[in-house]
């Protein structure tokens, strides 16, 4: 179309978020360049990113980018981009969980996987942290399955079930379970001394108690991001972590080179609250302990996927700050996490010292496919 050119893509929801899933060899190979592609697909920079696919919600403001294995142990390569809003910048520090969910789908129904009967095993290499992560995804006629009695919250309806194993991803980052080698540290903020745990399964995550910072637990997402006195110290934790475990040089530049890793919850004992999706009250019995985890400087809706795997392997590291809001955690192998929207459920074990489960259920969908127009300049 003249000054235009197009752009093969799909955009897919993958558990609690929608990415728009594009394969590697339909993008230039120069970075730069590339996310100059990938910005305007998303119509980024614009609060409403009106001339672009994406809808102005960071858990819609997503990219995976997909091709051949470049490693030995995986069957594909995929790599996340958080793409920004308001900024010309795509965060590729860490990788998203909800995101990896629709990368088995996608590489079953690309052709990139032969699907082997009623379930294909589809081992991921996340180029954003050089790990394989494990679906176990559903498929009939050779392709994804997409109907299933797998309901999760957050998403309506339910979906086939895809099981994701990130028990490969410990160390993600750091290369370490525990970046500074303790269950608990404590930091000096504007607040004062605060105690907080550092976990790295998937993503580096930073865990606070929710009493510590003024919160009860349940809150909702409006009450969260209407506070910015909370919003402005959970930045604040968030980035002294990232510069103590090496992801950035100070904490100015962890604001802005890495807004989105590693992510930061505040976590309290299990106790009745309201979902804010429903209106319809979680009561304490139908989960084990309540987190609240931030996303790209606001409430995440839900529970993110990476964020779910490590809060898991973080329950059951004896002495962090989430081992210690479950008391029964010894006796349990399934995780209940209450988020803002409901429950998600995480399978965390331990052997010999090692990760050897950390595993959540997902559905995915495919929505659309097609071809995405950007400008020749």
């Amino acid at each position: 179309m003249g000054d235009m050119r197009r752009i093969p893509c799909v955009i897919l929801r993958g558990g609690t978020s929608k990415g728009i899933y594009l394969k590697s060899n339909h993008l230039p190979q120069d970075k730069e360049a590339r996310d100059k592609v990938i910005l305007e697909i998303f119509g980024s920079p614009d609060v409403r990113q009106i001339d672009g696919l994406a809808g102005a919600d960071p858990l819609t403001s997503k990219v995976a980018i997909i091709g051949p294995s470049t490693h030995p142990g995986a069957d594909v390569d995929y790599t996340f981009g958080q793409v920004s809003i308001n900024a010309p910048y795509i965060d590729y520090s860490g990788n998203c969980g909800n995101i990896s969910s629709g990368v088995g789908p996608f590489a079953i129904d690309e052709g990139f996987v032969a699907a082997t009967g009623s379930m294909t095993t589809v081992r991921i290499h996340n180029t954003n942290t050089g790990k394989i992560l494990i679906a176990e995804v559903p498929t009939e006629d050779g392709l994804a399955k997409v109907n299933g009695d797998c309901k999760i919250d957050g998403v309506p309806g339910t979906g086939a079930q895809i099981m994701m194993d990130f028990s490969g991803t410990a160390g993600s980052v750091t290369n370490k379970l525990l970046p500074t080698g303790n269950p608990v540290d404590t930091i000096n903020t504007s607040a004062g001394p605060l105690q907080i745990s550092i976990v790295d399964v998937s993503n580096p995550c930073v865990f606070v108690r929710a009493k510590d910072v003024g919160m009860k637990g349940g809150e909702t997402p409006q009450e969260v991001n209407g506070n910015p006195k909370l919003l402005g110290l959970m930045e604040e934790i968030r980035a002294q972590a990232c510069v103590m475990i090496g992801m950035a040089p100070d904490v100015a530049t962890a604001t802005a080179k890495s807004p989105a890793f590693p992510m930061v919850a505040y976590v309290s004992p299990a106790a009745d609250y309201v979902d804010f999706t429903t209106g319809k009250t979680i009561s304490k019995d139908q989960i084990d302990f309540i987190s609240r985890m931030m996303f790209m400087q606001v409430l995440h809706k839900t529970y993110p996927g990476t964020g779910t795997a490590c809060t898991g392997a973080a329950a059951k590291i004896p002495g962090t700050i989430v081992n210690e809001a479950i008391p029964h955690i010894d006796s349990i192998k399934i995780i209940r996490i209450g988020h803002p929207a409901g429950v998600i459920e995480i399978e965390a074990a331990f052997e010999k010292g090692e990760l050897s489960r950390a595993a959540f259920a997902r559905t995915a969908r495919r929505i659309m496919e097609g071809y995405v127009y950007v400008r020749n300049s």
